[in-house]
């Protein structure tokens, strides 16, 4: 099992951590327990794709903990699941962003149902279910194809090679982000902005325009209609990247 690596985060290894541990292990997870402190999570950080956070007889991380903790999991786009009596949930969720939080799970907890949690959501880290999903939009097939090649292995990418293909996506589904060719025949990238931004539905959708032509009217020409950004096509794969992920970061 891939991307399988599950951290398991408490005041210290219990007989009650050691069965979970056991049972995420039996389940095919590499499950390990790393005690609730900056250096300890920081060190055993590499790696890790999910966190389960097991609060027993009333004992809480600290907040500085939590802060970290909350930090690393954002850069990651990481979640967790929390596993306590009810007030010390509550603590929890009182510091912590609730999309960052898969389940809360009460004491004594339900070790299937556990294991059933961790399991569904590997799974789903596994399918690429919990990554940013871009679409892409461009009339190209060959470019179309390209692009998806770069940033299939770190988003959920879906294409379509026109805007009324991509509205129509749109419709059924949500995404992050849309790259769309400035450049194209029928409907225009210009065109699908400003469909995308008159309808409630799509309007917050940040897009970033792909376009071919570097000239200084044709670059104002497209910043002029305040896309979130926009790449030269001639852009290659690793700034691509780059930029993605550093608009990702910066739009948490």
């Amino acid at each position: 099992m891939a991307n399988n690596r599950v951290m398991v985060v408490g005041e210290r290894e219990t007989f009650l951590i050691r069965v979970i541990l056991k049972k995420l292990q039996d389940a095919g997870a590499d499950s390990f327990f790393a005690p609730w402190t900056v250096n300890d999570i920081n060190t055993h950080w590499e790696g890790t794709c999910m966190i389960i956070l097991h609060m027993d007889d009333g004992q809480r991380p600290r907040e500085d903990v939590l802060q970290f903790l909350m930090d690393r999991m954002k850069d990651a786009d990481m979640k967790m699941i929390m596993i306590g009596e009810r007030n010390d949930l509550s603590y929890v969720t009182d510091h912590f962003p609730h999309d960052l939080i898969y389940r809360s799970l009460t004491r004594p907890v339900d070790h299937e149902e556990l294991i059933r949690s961790a399991t569904d959501l590997l799974n789903k880290i596994q399918a690429g279910e919990m990554r940013k999903s871009v679409l892409i939009v461009d009339d190209d097939p060959n470019y179309l194809s390209l692009v998806r090649e770069w940033l299939k292995e770190s988003y959920k990418v879906a294409m379509a090679n026109s805007g009324l293909q991509a509205i129509k996506y749109l419709g059924k589904n949500k995404v992050d982000l849309i790259l769309l060719d400035h450049e194209m025949p029928v409907t225009t990238g210009p065109q699908v902005l400003e469909m995308l931004r008159s309808d409630p539905d799509t309007s917050s959708i940040p897009v970033m325009f792909l376009t071919g032509k570097s000239d200084k009217e044709s670059v104002m020409a497209v910043v002029a209609l305040k896309p979130e950004g926009y790449f030269l096509k001639t852009i290659e794969r690793k700034e691509l990247l780059e930029k993605l992920d550093q608009y990702f970061a910066a739009h948490k």
